[in-house]
């Protein structure tokens, strides 16, 4: 008997929704400085100039993707940008990527109550599904570490499949897979680009996990159909509801 109030088919994002990857988190650039530079005391600069590099680096979607898919390349490439102009070396600058590369990797954990309630809902005969971006070695590594692939029926990578979130055709495979249509599916995730507006530009109710309890951006173009700050607030409201 699935939960009154959700669809049969539930599907997650990985990275801040499921697992805590930059929210809750310090700043892995300043614990790279740290390790690497200990002696400086720039470190203020230093961040804000690979802050600023980091925000244009992610910004076109193609090169997005790409680095997605060479997270240590495109960190490096970032740290040089940003870096070298302040007179670091390029292996010094390599040094500091791969420090914060390995840094975030190592401090990635479940939300509190994430795991618990997804074992929940699937006890409950939900069919949940896993839509992550990212590359198939990172992203797989994470599903590994954690046993999260039992909990979930079908597993799709930006990486394995060669596009990502918010492309329609990852949405698509998912609801062709389930054989179940847009209206009785959610999508939960913390991107409102992504897993919200890709979801919802294909009929999938999209339900945005606020993990910041921020509350939404000024004049987000994106409303999502629901705003939770935890996976188990979602089943909290919605026992609440019924």
């Amino acid at each position: 008997m699935v939960v009154p109030g959700l669809p049969l088919v539930l599907l997650f994002d990985l990275d801040d929704t499921i697992l805590r990857f930059s929210a809750g988190q310090p700043d892995f650039w300043q614990v790279a400085l740290q390790v690497h530079l200990p002696g400086r005391d720039d470190h203020a600069a230093l961040v804000a100039a690979l802050h600023a590099v980091n925000k244009e680096f992610w910004g076109p979607a193609a090169q997005a993707f790409w680095g997605r898919q060479n997270m240590h390349e495109a960190r490096r490439r970032i740290a040089c940008a940003a870096l070298s102009e302040l007179g670091l070396s390029r292996e010094m600058c390599h040094q500091i990527a791969d420090e914060m590369t390995e840094q975030k990797e190592a401090q990635v954990r479940p939300f509190e109550g994430a795991l618990e309630t997804l074992r929940w809902l699937r006890e409950q005969g939900h069919r949940l599904g896993l839509l992550t971006n990212g590359s198939a070695t990172f992203q797989r590594r994470k599903l590994a570490r954690f046993a999260l692939e039992p909990l979930f029926e079908l597993v799709l990578v930006e990486g394995e499949l060669g596009y990502g979130k918010p492309d329609r055709r990852v949405f698509s495979a998912a609801l062709e897979h389930f054989g179940i249509s847009p209206e009785e599916t959610w999508m939960i995730g913390d991107n409102l680009e992504a897993d919200v507006a890709g979801a919802q530009g294909v009929g999938i109710t999209g339900v945005w996990h606020d993990a910041h309890a921020r509350g939404l951006p000024d004049g987000s173009a994106v409303l999502p159909d629901r705003v939770i700050t935890s996976l188990v607030i979602l089943c909290q409201e919605l026992r609440q509801e019924v």
